[in-house]
């Protein structure tokens, strides 16, 4: 083995780098262009493999398929995030199709071997008492700007619009009895929407002023119309800056609230008060349940985070009155 820089990793020993991963590297570097911070991340990748296959009497260059998959179950069961896995994997393969290309080996052991699936990230969701915080300053809001942010608050958590489908609303979309909302949505799916009581009062106090929001020589047929969007009606973007400039006021991060959040938080507060998927779905306007479903892997979380911080025999101590 040619002598390179000894390294620490994940499975403690010191080794170097073979001939074959040092010249893979130069080959990053010289005929390709990486840069060194490219370089860099690959000799960690290859450091970690090796060292794993050295300490199993093998060397990278001639190593098998089953030692392939080792080395990634060793890196599952030690918790490395699957997007680790799957960059070191892919690190791997470009190294094996360089042995190959340069006549070292004449398979691939990385061939059949599947990438780590990575799981989809929860969505941030709201919780009850942070919606209502939401609502009580939009309520707070003095003026005809805050009828309007109560009707537009009220309105998405009562429906779970897409943001794009709220400010997008034709006046012509509510029902006469303001009980229910038509909404197209993606590919011009139409799906009809049931508005709860505060959010039909919102927008029944709404209605009257909106008029102050069009240009005095023209007419709208926005429900949430602007006198500055080219469009016509509230841009996706000013409604984001509200709702930002919202959650300040109500003392919650910034961060933490977006259109997009409270949709969340729609579907989440649905399913929390036992609320059909199904139906849910429909409302949310999804083509697959399956996205749907994300939600209940949220509970799923708040669940367990409630039994981690308050069940008595979360950190192992019996409790001898339960």
């Amino acid at each position: 083995m040619k002598q390179g820089s000894k390294h620490s990793s994940l499975y403690g020993e010191k080794i170097v780098l073979s001939r074959h991963a040092e010249a893979f590297l130069e080959m990053l570097a010289v005929e390709r262009g990486a840069s060194s911070k490219t370089v860099e991340s690959y000799q960690s990748d290859l450091k970690a493999f090796e060292e794993f296959v050295a300490k199993r009497g093998e060397i990278s260059s001639e190593t098998s398929t089953e030692m392939v998959r080792s080395f990634m179950a060793s890196m599952g069961s030690a918790g490395m995030a699957p997007t680790t896995m799957a960059r070191r994997l892919s690190a791997l393969r470009q190294y094996f199709a360089f042995l190959v290309s340069e006549g070292t080996r004449k398979d691939d052991p990385t061939a059949s071997v599947d990438s780590p699936r990575r799981g989809r990230p929860l969505p941030k969701v709201l919780s009850e008492s942070d919606v209502e915080l939401l609502l009580a300053g939009a309520r707070a809001v003095k003026g005809p700007r805050g009828v309007r942010l109560v009707a537009l608050v009220e309105t998405l958590y009562a429906t779970g619009l897409r943001v794009s489908e709220l400010v997008g609303l034709p006046l012509g979309a509510l029902a006469r009895d303001r009980s229910v909302v038509t909404v197209r949505g993606k590919g011009g799916k139409e799906r009809i929407v049931p508005l709860s009581l505060p959010a039909r009062e919102a927008i029944e106090a709404w209605l009257p002023i909106r008029s102050r929001f069009i240009a005095t020589d023209k007419t709208s047929p926005w429900m949430f119309p602007s006198k500055s969007a080219k469009q016509g009606h509230l841009t996706r973007g000013m409604f984001a800056v509200l709702l930002k400039e919202l959650a300040v006021g109500a003392g919650l991060s910034a961060s933490a609230v977006s259109p997009h959040v409270l949709r969340h938080a729609f579907a989440s507060h649905l399913l929390a008060h036992d609320a059909d998927l199904r139906s849910v779905q429909q409302m949310l306007g999804h083509a697959d349940i399956s996205t749907t479903q994300i939600y209940t892997h949220v509970l799923d979380e708040r669940l367990k985070s409630l039994i981690r911080n308050f069940h008595p025999l979360a950190n192992g101590m019996a409790n001898d009155t339960v």
